[in-house]
């Protein structure tokens, strides 16, 4: 029992660390369109639109027009392979094409 409970601290430790761990970034800029889930920033020539909740701090009225620094971090919410599908694809690919390579060598000997 105290095994499981110490790998269970162990794990949350690990979690909160990763959440730490992630790079700050920043964009400045006036305000575009604020909602209670997401404000709109413009950063040069583009809208940078980022979610915010009930935990994102916020000092002051946020309105149209006003200028603004936002701090963020990125965090991967799900990541999903694409080169083991391409491999398996291209093992087919292959797995076909060899057949035509024996056909074209054997007119080829005669």
């Amino acid at each position: 029992m105290k095994r499981l409970l110490g790998l269970l601290v162990a794990a949350a430790f690990v979690a909160s660390a990763s959440l730490a761990l992630a790079k700050d970034y920043q964009v400045t800029g006036p305000v575009v369109d604020v909602t209670n889930d997401q404000i709109t920033v413009k950063k040069g020539a583009d809208n940078w639109e980022i979610a915010r909740d009930k935990d994102t701090k916020t000092t002051g009225e946020i309105k149209k027009g006003d200028r603004v620094m936002i701090k963020y971090k990125m965090i991967a919410t799900t990541i999903e392979s694409k080169s083991t599908a391409k491999a398996a694809d291209k093992a087919k690919a292959d797995a076909k094409a060899k057949p035509e390579e024996k056909k074209a060598d054997a007119t080829k000997t005669k």
